[in-house]
């Protein structure tokens, strides 16, 4: 029996890459016909200048810019509604996010209400819009979500910490603007959570239950590009080729989310997030190498991870699978470790709590291999109590 997974793919953001393409952010805002948009960011990227050559570039071309600067990491209902409040009252007719996912969220958040009403929770899964949205820009300052090419908003409710993905296509981004000149100025923690982030979207992306011909080669190309060149960015944060190979990796492995989503790493590392505060990438990394040896016991799955390794010079191609797995989980240890990052020190008997949160995330159904709060119990047993195996 011949199993084709089939695909219906419609680009809906145009990328811009290269060197000081912030430069033309206000041209290409203006040829979607906008007029005042807001510009979504956060005080940091202010501060280190950022915002500011973004307004003047919008400025230049003509476009009635209004900042919000009041971004938060891992935006909540709050955010979305304080974003809200300064887009009606400047009457904007689209959105621009400056900087790392959250802003991105924030923006495709507040466009949620802006145009179709009510609450984040009414657009908790897929396609709840009923109205156009306006359009949005993305200028990604961060080489890790991938949001700037992806339809999806990760909103998490202000009371109950409880994520959602709010996914639609018309809140993709119509022009994702990739600029390496942004990132360089990140933080050496940034670039290291984002990084690994991004390694874990085209791990998971590659194997999971919707993968198919389209998504496979965008996972491919964007493990190629983070794994060889996350270490190298982290010793040699002024290396723009390598600041470049990372901000594309990570949109590739945005629109490989787009067309196949994610797995029981992310659908883990949500609830250690948002009960102890674990930075994304830090909380997807330590997961990684365990789950990768979970699924690998599905043949398929192992196939996968056997073709990623080849791929990255880890292995041959007649090598063994279980050799194979041992030395992609090592070395995804390995770059974890590289993160230099303190792990966080979870009580045991708050396991059974993140594994049963874990099974409930919507990224758990897509892993290849299904998995139980029981699974679940011995990955974060594995990932906190023995972090090196």
């Amino acid at each position: 029996m011949i199993s084709i997974v089939g695909f219906d793919f419609s680009p809906r953001t145009r990328i811009v890459y290269g060197i000081d393409s912030i430069d033309r952010l206000g041209a290409l805002t203006r040829e979607l016909g906008l007029q005042r948009v807001l510009l979504v960011t956060d005080a940091g990227l202010v501060a280190c200048g950022h915002a500011e050559h973004a307004r003047q570039s919008l400025e230049t071309a003509g476009v009635t810019v209004t900042v919000y600067d009041r971004v938060r990491e891992n935006p909540t209902t709050r955010d979305v509604d304080e974003c809200l409040t300064v887009a009606r009252e400047a009457e904007i007719d689209g959105f621009v996010g400056l900087g790392g996912g959250s802003s991105l969220d924030t923006a495709k958040g507040a466009n949620f209400l802006l145009t179709n009403g009510g609450a984040m929770l009414d657009y908790w899964g897929v396609g709840k819009a009923s109205k156009p949205m306006l359009p949005l820009v993305a200028v990604p300052t961060t080489a890790g979500t991938g949001s700037e090419c992806q339809s999806a908003a990760l909103i998490a409710d202000e009371v109950t910490h409880q994520k959602m993905a709010c996914l639609d296509s018309k809140a993709a981004a119509r022009v994702a603007v990739l600029d390496p000149m942004l990132t360089v100025s990140q933080p050496r923690h940034v670039t290291a959570c984002t990084g690994i982030d991004a390694i874990a979207h085209a791990i998971e992306t590659a194997v999971t239950t919707k993968r198919n011909e389209l998504s496979a080669v965008f996972s491919r190309e964007a493990f190629r590009l983070t794994f060889h060149h996350f270490a190298r960015v982290l010793a040699q944060p002024d290396d723009l080729e390598a600041r470049g190979a990372m901000l594309l990796g990570a949109a590739y492995a945005g629109l490989a989310i787009e067309l196949s989503m994610l797995g029981a790493a992310h659908a883990a590392a949500n609830p250690l997030t948002a009960h102890f505060g674990t930075v994304h990438g830090l909380a997807v990394g330590m997961l990684l190498p365990h789950v990768v040896r979970f699924n690998a016991e599905d043949p398929a799955a192992c196939r996968q991870y056997h073709e990623l390794a080849v791929l990255v010079g880890l292995a041959n191609d007649d090598a063994p699978c279980p050799q194979v797995i041992d030395t992609l989980c090592a070395r995804l240890t390995q770059l974890v470790t590289a993160m230099g990052l303190e792990r966080p020190a979870i009580p045991a008997h708050a396991i059974p709590q993140l594994a049963a949160e874990a099974t409930e995330q919507w990224t758990a159904r897509f892993n290849p291999r299904p998995l139980t709060v029981v699974d679940f119990v011995k990955l974060f047993q594995c990932a906190l109590e023995h972090p090196d195996t």
